[in-house]
């Protein structure tokens, strides 16, 4: 793989924003980032451009017209390769609960993206999310509860199809039958489990805790909220310091204000955006099919026949820009939406900052917010310079 320079850069380091910088990038890693004067002929000069470490979606069901519940490996690509374009360099394909039969086919799909994504230009898929398998039925919001499953066996995690090598992240309410064995069951096997869709008590969230379960999916949603004599999941995740959660900030699932006030009042470190997107995302408003019902997509406000918010139609760049305009610093966005998930995911060595010897995982955006220039490895990905 050739080398290549960035140059004349603003970058959103680790613990700063650098000016006028130069980054190499060698065998698809960064290998220097400093001021000195660097000559090589492959290069970009990105002058007036701010340069993130690529963004890591942890929580997406779909864009473009592509639903990773019935997604073949070229819808795959198709949604990847528009990932891309958007700045999100990495991700977890999310599965809301279905059929087995429907389970391994995505599964497979999945493992097919992932056997040839290496060699292109496209965000790169990490493993799965099963979202809301073992859920509590009154807390289902979007999701299907014909599907969920119990744990009463103790062999149910074996029946899951599974990729061969990635991640296995997992969204459960802890209250379901033998729910803490199933946690500490998940955990034995590598799997990060998240708590959501959950109406738990606060004895029942410290086992979760305990069993090692510290980690909230979509703040606020499909949780009891706050009380003053009742905290609820929402003022446990608030609370207890060690406890991280991720949020939608499309304005819409968390009002701006209280996306801002939850942020603000957790440390940075212990949050990530997600898009929690669905594949109406980047289609524009309409009718569309979606999860065996119909959702309807106005003003990027998406509703099912229930009534429900059936997922959102943002990217993480939105999610960026959202939080950029709420007056959170860049150096904090980053964090929120690269090294944190990095972090979850335990792929901090190799992803989600900028830095010597990480994957050249990068996107530049211009003073508006918009991608100019994505790199996946060092491999470029998008262009708009």
């Amino acid at each position: 793989m050739p080398s290549l320079l960035l140059k004349n850069t603003n970058a959103v380091l680790s613990n700063e924003k650098a000016e006028n910088i130069s980054i190499l990038i060698e065998n698809g890693k960064i290998s220097d980032v400093s001021q000195k004067e660097i000559n090589l002929e492959e290069s970009f000069d990105l002058s007036n451009l701010t340069l993130f470490a690529g963004f890591i979606d942890i929580h997406i069901h779909g864009a473009v017209g592509v639903d990773i519940n019935q997604a073949g490996v070229e819808d795959l690509r198709k949604m990847a390769k528009f990932l891309a374009s958007q700045g999100t360099t990495a991700w977890l394909p999310t599965l809301v609960p279905d059929s087995d039969e429907n389970y391994q086919k995505s599964i497979e799909a999945v493992e097919e993206l992932m056997r040839i994504q290496e060699d292109e230009p496209i965000a790169q898929a990490l493993g799965v999310h099963y979202e809301g398998i073992f859920a509590n039925e009154k807390m289902c919001g979007a999701l299907r509860p014909r599907f969920f499953k119990t744990f009463k066996n103790g062999d149910e995690i074996e029946t899951l199809p599974k990729v061969k090598n990635g991640v296995h992240f997992t969204t459960l309410a802890p209250e379901v039958e033998n729910g803490i064995e199933l946690i500490k069951e998940l955990r034995k096997q590598n799997w990060i489990v998240s708590i959501g869709h959950t109406k738990a008590d606060l004895e029942t969230l410290g086992k979760a805790k305990e069993a090692g379960a510290k980690h909230l999916t979509h703040f606020f949603n499909a949780m009891t909220g706050l009380h003053h004599r009742d905290l609820g999941v929402v003022g446990w995740g608030l609370a207890d310091e060690e406890i991280s959660f991720d949020i939608i900030a499309d304005g819409i699932h968390v009002h701006p204000e209280m996306v801002k006030f939850a942020c603000r009042n957790k440390s940075i470190e212990k949050v990530t955006l997600i898009s929690d997107s669905v594949s109406p995302t980047g289609l524009g408003d309409g009718e569309f099919e979606i999860w065996g019902e119909k959702i309807s997509v106005a003003s990027g406000k998406t509703r099912n026949e229930r009534g429900s918010i059936a997922g959102s139609v943002i990217t993480m760049l939105n999610a960026v820009k959202r939080m950029l305009s709420l007056g959170f610093s860049e150096l904090e966005v980053s964090k929120m939406a690269s090294a944190n998930p990095a972090n979850l995911l335990g792929i901090e060595k190799t992803h989600g900052s900028i830095e010597v010897g990480r994957h050249a995982d990068l996107v530049a955006l211009d003073e508006k917010g918009n991608v100019r220039l994505c790199l996946i490895g060092g491999k470029i990905c998008f262009r708009d310079i």
